[in-house]
């Protein structure tokens, strides 16, 4: 017995001693080294080489934004203020980019494609969210940014309707929270499942754009799947992305708000002017393909970004019920959705 009792004791030390080694592993990390007379760290180091390893041919939406998630949950992101700075800048400039490789034409018939979709949808999840939110208890203003970041484009319209409902910096955060982690998901999951169901490059785009939130992770999905997927994704997504200024409006309205400001997401129309640019002014074609790829380079870069922002931390601090709206809203409307696109004549 004293011999058992010796040998469990001295193995009890095991566990701080394994996890001393493991907080002075990462400790290491964040510890600031003399280089050319700047103090930088290991994780700054790290994060400087999955963001050049992003800007090659090597890496693709998925794999930067699987890369942003993993520096998140491990070392975090030690440029956390500029990256949520320049994230959104960045994501427009690669939108118009992407419009210098589409055709006017060929996008007004995927638009108008997109129209009954785009309406139905929208009005659709707007309404299920208030009764779902309503049946969860959650508060009035979560669930209708919520709804309005399924039903538009994500955080964009998260953003727009905010400012308009007079939101709190937390209800922002449960809202955007609930949306990053879900378009996270979408980007991985979605083109397997276009395979498996052996979807045209037309119908996974429209798909895309209907059932994803944010643009960077519709765009992203869709360049995974095909570029001319690419081309109908972005352009209803767009299109979609118009009705912030109506859903801004009416939420204005509904919630009995006065002298608020409609955010208008005029790089819309920098996406409109590039695509009008490629179409009708010749000269304008070769800087084409160049410009293209430079936007999907940033959109790579974007969606790294976005994955070093999702921490375990703002991941926990949302809370289950306002996943479980919306979890509950997105396979609503992506599997109804899928249901009317591909059964459509």
């Amino acid at each position: 017995m004293c011999c058992s009792h010796a040998a469990t004791d001295s193995k009890l030390p095991a566990a701080p001693i394994a996890e001393a080694s493991y907080s002075h592993f990462f400790r290491r990390f964040h510890t600031p080294y003399a280089v050319l007379g700047h103090d930088l760290t290991l994780r700054q180091g790290v994060f400087a080489l999955f963001f050049v390893f992003c800007l090659t041919p090597w890496a693709s939406p998925p794999m930067a934004l699987a890369l942003g998630l993993l520096l998140a949950q491990t070392l975090g992101n030690p440029f956390s203020t500029h990256t949520r700075r320049l994230t959104q800048k960045l994501l427009q400039f690669s939108v118009i980019g992407l419009g210098f490789g589409m055709n006017a034409q060929a996008a007004v018939a995927a638009g108008k494609e997109g129209v009954l979709f785009t309406v139905a949808s929208i009005s659709g999840t707007l309404l299920l969210g208030y009764f779902i939110g309503k049946w969860l208890g959650l508060g009035r203003q979560v669930v209708h940014l919520i709804s309005c970041g399924t039903a538009i484009c994500g955080g964009s319209a998260i953003a727009a309707v905010g400012p308009v409902l007079r939101a709190k910096d937390e209800e922002m955060s449960v809202a955007l929270g609930t949306v990053f982690v879900l378009n996270a998901l979408a980007l991985f999951a979605f083109p397997p499942i276009g395979h498996i169901l052996a979807m045209t490059q037309n119908q996974f785009g429209l798909w895309c754009a209907i059932a994803i939130h944010d643009t960077s992770s519709v765009v992203g999905a869709a360049a995974a799947y095909g570029d001319q997927a690419l081309q109908v994704a972005t352009t209803v997504k767009l299109a979609r992305a118009l009705w912030i200024i109506p859903v801004s409006v009416g939420t204005a309205l509904l919630f009995k708000q006065q002298g608020v400001k409609v955010k208008i997401p005029y790089f819309i129309l920098g996406f409109v002017a590039a695509m009008l640019l490629n179409t009708f002014v010749p000269v304008a074609k070769p800087l084409g393909p160049v410009l293209v790829q430079l936007a999907k380079i940033g959109l790579t870069a974007t969606l790294f970004f976005i994955g070093a922002g999702l921490s375990v931390k703002v991941v926990r601090s949302v809370g289950i019920r306002p996943y479980i709206l919306g979890v509950l809203l997105w396979l609503v409307i992506s599997t109804a959705s899928l249901f009317v696109i591909l059964h459509a004549a």
